[in-house]
């Protein structure tokens, strides 16, 4: 069939990165010895530098990782609340939500760390090296792509009249980057070349140093800036100033770690989720309703795949949270979601509908009065929209590598936007916003708790078949993402091969949509019961289909929903394959 582009394949490598920039310097990691991991950590840096919109180093990261040879385990860079972050606290200040940017809704930062670890446990390459890329673009320029000046431009006004160390770095000259010039950050090259420097001085192998600068990260030079800024009042999403609950002790304390992954098995496939601490055993929830199915995009598929997703999310309000224990095994059984099966029926729902796994009681949020209507279009809260053609798309980053001799990555780096809170002027980044994601409400597992992450929709997926690591992808997306992932999944699963491999560009490129019937994430926690947003490449007929059926159908361009990054390894050949994202018009695969 017809793809925008071909799905890659070879055997030495493959990348796939939401910007070109990233996956090139990725690829040249592994051309000059590097594996899969030392790959991936040159590709974030990088991100942090091209896509500054999307995420940056005091964001966060969940990952999947399939070492050769061993077991998939994922990496959790997801920072917890900090100590002082009480519901009592917040709700002191007059609020009933946390406010989606300024210095109150930063967690303990969490991306840094999370790639030095890797780094330093898989990764082969001295810091230095994996880090100049990202340095020589930061340093020198990289030519901006439209969706950072749309960024910047949205939130000028704030920059000029409040955030000014974000007017220093993002409005030079007075104006937003622009395409066609070369936008730099000397800040942030400064940062890490003394990052570098000083984690030499320390001494000792590879290892050594990149662990003496998670030091310097979390008490040198780093963290004293952090909490300068920190500790300064801002003007955020609530109207009014507040300063950060982090301080030393909670930057000092943070580690990234590894943890056993969530796992289901669909058919001849396991797909491997980070843990309900973030939304991706919603994924494996869809696949365990769906256990058969009506042909591949027929009306009846869009409906069950639509009001399946509808029970998920509705689980993922009452159940998924750092601050409770998530009754997992039950929420994946068979006896539970042949109960939940049950409900789908031949029209749209619009009410919220968890489930009672174990015979528990579920328990939904408080959603305020006016947490109804249309997701937010507005630039600094939530995960960042893009404007793109009169839409609101886009946000996070994601990247996806496999090397030759099997190891596979799949991470969605995020937070830490620019429409965040303001850069720290002596490191050239922000702090992040993830606590935005919590409740100010008791008792729930996603409830603001100190020491305990927000719960986070940061989503990358690993699949195996027969025991063996075959599949890593992911997409940015917010709440969609296990939405946008589960259509790309089962287009790969219901499909014939191409080439005799996966047809990784063919079910990036399918007509895609989303259903947003529960409370966003994201501040303002807005919420569409039975909306449903469609590529006008699904087709009028289709579309109309489901409108018959009671779904509010909003057509949106044909190249809007999804921004899937894909890589492939076939065992039994060795055969590497990777396929990226052709809508915003800067993803893109390498390999060879």
């Amino acid at each position: 069939m017809f793809t925008t582009r071909p799905t890659l394949q070879g055997t030495f490598g493959m990348v796939s990165a939401t910007h070109w920039l990233a996956s090139a310097s990725a690829m040249s990691v592994l051309e000059r010895g590097g594996n899969a991991y030392d790959a991936a950590v040159a590709a974030a840096f990088v991100l942090h530098v091209v896509e500054p919109h999307l995420n940056g180093p005091a964001g966060e990261v969940p990952a999947l990782i399939a070492p050769a040879g061993g077991p998939v385990r994922v990496l959790c860079g997801q920072g917890p609340a900090p100590a002082g972050a009480s519901i009592a606290h917040y709700t002191s200040l007059g609020l009933t939500r946390v406010p989606g940017t300024g210095p109150l809704a930063a967690a303990v930062p969490g991306a840094f760390d999370a790639w030095m670890l890797l780094l330093c446990d898989y990764g082969t390459r001295p810091l230095a090296e994996v880090l100049q890329p990202a340095i020589g673009y930061a340093e020198h320029g990289h030519p901006p792509v439209e969706a950072l000046g749309w960024a910047v431009g949205a939130v000028r006004e704030l920059f000029e009249t409040e955030w000014h160390s974000s007017a220093a770095v993002y409005l030079p000259g007075g104006r937003p980057p622009t395409p066609g010039t070369l936008f730099r950050n000397p800040a942030l090259a400064a940062t890490w070349r003394r990052l570098i420097a000083e984690a030499e001085a320390a001494g000792g192998n590879r290892e050594a140093r990149i662990d003496a600068a998670r030091r310097i990260w979390r008490e040198g030079f780093v963290a004293e800036a952090l909490l300068r800024t920190a500790a300064r009042p801002v003007l955020d999403s609530s109207g009014e100033r507040h300063r950060s609950t982090l301080t030393g002790d909670d930057l000092a304390r943070f580690r990234a770690h590894y943890e056993d992954p969530v796992t289901h098995r669909w058919r001849d496939w396991t797909v491997c989720k980070a843990g309900p601490w973030s939304q991706g055993p919603v994924l494996l929830q869809q696949l365990a309703l769906l256990p058969e199915l009506a042909p591949y995009r027929s009306p009846e598929y869009l409906h069950t795949l639509i009001e399946a997703s509808k029970l998920a999310m509705a689980d993922r309000e009452a159940w998924y949270g750092d601050a409770a224990e998530v009754p997992m095994a039950d929420l994946l059984s068979e006896e539970y979601n042949a109960r939940r099966r049950e409900l789908i029926g031949a029209t749209a729902s619009r009410e919220l509908r968890p489930g009672s796994p174990g015979g528990r009681t579920p328990r939904l949020p408080a959603v305020p009065a006016d947490a109804a209507g249309s997701a937010p279009s507005v630039l600094g809260q939530g995960e960042p929209t893009i404007a793109f053609n009169g839409l609101t798309r886009g946000d996070t980053c994601h990247l996806a590598v496999v090397d030759r001799w099997g190891n596979m990555i799949s991470a969605t780096p995020s937070g830490g936007w620019l429409q965040s809170s303001p850069v720290v002027p002596e490191l050239g980044f922000p702090l992040g916003t993830r606590l935005q994601m919590t409740w100010l409400e008791p008792g729930l597992p996603s409830s603001l708790t100190p020491g305990r992450r927000p719960r986070t929709t940061l989503s990358p997926t690993l699949a195996l078949r027969d025991g063996e690591p075959v599949l890593a992808f992911g997409t940015p997306g917010g709440d969609q993402q296990d939405q946008w992932q589960l259509h790309f999944f089962l287009a790969l699963a219901l499909r014939p091969p191409v080439r005799g491999g996966l047809d990784l560009q063919g079910a990036i490129d399918a007509p895609n949509w989303h259903q947003s019937s529960f409370p966003s994430s994201f501040h303002p926690r807005l919420a569409d019961p039975g909306a449903v947003t469609a590529e006008s490449r699904l087709g009028e007929t289709l579309i109309e289909e489901l409108r018959r059926r009671g779904h509010r159908v909003t057509v949106a361009g044909p190249w809007t929903e999804g921004r899937l990054c894909a890589v492939a390894r076939d065992p039994a050949t060795g055969v590497l394959s990777a396929a990226a994202n052709p809508r915003v018009m800067q993803g893109y695969a390498a390999g060879r």
